[in-house]
């Protein structure tokens, strides 16, 4: 049995089934969240409780891994010495603002997962790719019709999904806004962009199964998970060429992935006017939640069969 002490800055519902999934495995996981103050933004006292809370349980308890989920938790999970650290990078801690931090940690690390072979590039050091699992039981077609009578959406409309926080830059709302216009001129019809935020995970399928297209406009991204969830409902989907989408998407039959305006809007208008049934499910299958956990157990296995590369940095 491996036991490991998971670090992570929010407990999101992908980090929760890698948890599951683990534990599935017989990996024993035991979590330490960065603190969230009642204000909801996060300084340098939530960190610095953080680093303390992580010391105190590596000494403290009989882990053989410390497993650092999210740049950020990285620094707090290679102060202890004495276990070695997995580093998982999600996308935005490499392409963002904390680039050069989570670049620097991962050279201490003793194993470093990302999500992509972009990813992998950007960083230029030694990496497992493993994208985050899809729950292929949660995700799945279910009528068009029923699922926009049940979120109160009008059953004749053109509806276009944008599941994402519409103020967060890297996501680049303002450009959905500008490829639905231009679609809309195309297709002559109105094309309603639905914008949610917040939804609890189970009822993503309800808002995927009820939409025309799912919509990704950003700047830059690991890998998606909202991509692959779509894929698995057959949604088309209509995105940017960033993180690892065109590894699988670029061949599907309907999917549209190109970073020119003018592209994306046909692409929405096309699924916004129906036509050939789509099917994107056959084409996610190797990203179930139980190979992400089997290639996550994989990774700790290797690094527990290795000696230290390089110990974690001194407190």
């Amino acid at each position: 049995m491996i036991r490991t002490l998971q670090l992570v800055t929010t407990r999101r519902p992908f980090f929760e089934q890698q948890v599951d999934v683990l534990e599935d495995e017989g990996v024993v996981c035991d979590v330490v969240t960065v603190p969230r103050p009642p204000e909801g933004t996060r300084s340098l006292r939530q960190y610095a409780s953080f680093y303390r809370d992580t010391l105190r349980e590596a000494w403290n308890g009989d882990y053989d891994i410390v497993h650092a989920n999210y740049g950020l938790t990285a620094p707090a999970a290679l102060a202890q010495p004495t276990r070695p650290v997995v580093l998982s990078l999600w996308g935005s801690d490499v392409m963002g603002q904390y680039g050069a931090l989570s670049e620097w940690c991962a050279q201490l690390a003793d194993a470093v997962i990302v999500m992509s072979e972009e990813m992998r590039d950007e960083l230029g050091v030694e990496c497992t790719v493993v994208p985050h699992g899809i729950d292929m039981d949660l995700f799945s077609p279910a009528p068009k019709g029923r699922a926009r009578e049940e979120l109160g959406w009008a059953r004749d409309g053109n509806h276009v999904l944008f599941p994402y926080d519409t103020t967060r830059d890297a996501k680049d709302y303002p450009r959905a806004k500008r490829v639905v216009e231009r679609a809309e001129e195309r297709l002559g019809e109105d094309i309603e962009l639905q914008t949610i935020s917040g939804v609890p995970h189970d009822r993503m399928p309800t808002y995927m199964n009820a939409a025309d297209a799912l919509l990704l406009t950003s700047k830059w991204e690991g890998s998606p998970n909202s991509v692959r969830e779509a894929l698995a409902c057959n949604c088309p989907v209509v995105t940017t060429d960033v993180g690892d989408i065109a590894e699988y998407a670029d061949e599907i039959p309907g999917a549209v992935v190109s970073d020119d305006d003018e592209e994306l809007a046909r692409g929405v208008a096309d699924a916004a006017a129906g036509g050939e049934e789509f099917d994107g499910r056959e084409y996610v299958q190797e990203y179930s939640l139980e190979r992400m956990g089997e290639n996550i157990l994989s990774v700790y296995e290797s690094v527990l069969d290795a000696p230290r590369a390089g110990a974690g940095v001194s407190a």
